[in-house]
């Protein structure tokens, strides 16, 4: 998504510097802060979940700003995007329609996408009489291989046992199909298990991972034409593009 940024901004003439707020808050302020006070000529905020003091740092600067990663119709916001939560159901729904019942959701990091693609999640289950909190598995901490491969091996010990794993991003995914060749558990007649975000490798995956397949270069550069735009003061006919997402099945489902 960055290069595609930087490949749509540095011809037009624009350099950009790039601020990390690792899904905090307070650091996002600071990042905000510091970097209106080299007076940029536009901003591109990930998502639309943040503070009242970031929002109005942003609205106060007066500068051109577009946001990341989610659609939405609010009046007066520009966004480049699609609906996390949708996306999320629609994995769901995949995996209803696979004939899985036992359909467990696997979080790490807790960013605010990741808590939409739950809600997705929890929407598709309950409409199926099928939600039970005890197929939440929350992790606060960074998401990795690592990481996937132990919470599937805390979720495959639940009783009763689980169908499918649902995990919130890729890495989390190829970790867990890792630790079920270790475990001789065999994917999917034994479990299914689905990713989010089609990372690399993923389609080299044993079995091959079912994922949703985002378009985050498609989103980088939609983002930076938009903003040249705003920069330039010409009219923005469509203040909200939803750039949709592809639900891409493998055969580890």
């Amino acid at each position: 998504m960055l290069e595609a940024v930087q490949l749509t901004l540095r011809p037009a003439g624009y350099q950009t510097l790039i601020g990390i707020t690792h899904y905090d808050a307070s650091e996002e302020e600071q990042l905000l802060r510091e970097q209106l006070h080299h007076r940029p000529a536009a901003l591109l905020v990930t998502g639309l979940d943040r503070s009242d003091v970031a929002r109005n740092l942003v609205a106060q600067s007066g500068v051109p700003c577009v946001h990341l990663m989610e659609a939405s119709g609010l009046a007066g916001i520009h966004c480049v995007g699609f609906s996390q939560v949708d996306a999320g159901a629609a994995m769901t729904r995949h995996l209803l329609e696979r004939g899985r019942r036992r359909i467990a959701f696997a979080g790490a990091q807790l960013d605010p996408r990741t808590m939409q693609r739950l809600e997705g999640w929890r929407r598709e289950l309950a409409a199926a009489g099928l939600y039970a909190p005890t197929l939440e598995w929350l992790n606060p901490a960074p998401s990795s291989l690592a990481l996937g491969g132990r919470m599937f091996e805390q979720i495959m010990g639940q009783k009763p046992s689980v169908d499918a794993v649902f995990f919130c991003n890729d890495d989390l995914a190829q970790g867990a199909l890792l630790a079920a060749l270790r475990l001789r558990i065999q994917v999917p007649k034994c479990v299914a298990i689905a990713g989010f975000n089609d990372l690399t490798g993923s389609d080299q995956m044993l079995p091959t991972l079912t994922t949703v397949r985002t378009p985050r270069a498609e989103i980088g550069s939609a983002a930076a034409r938009m903003l040249l735009s705003l920069m330039h003061g010409e009219p923005v006919a469509t203040p909200c593009v939803d750039v949709g997402y592809e639900l891409v099945v493998r055969d580890s489902t």
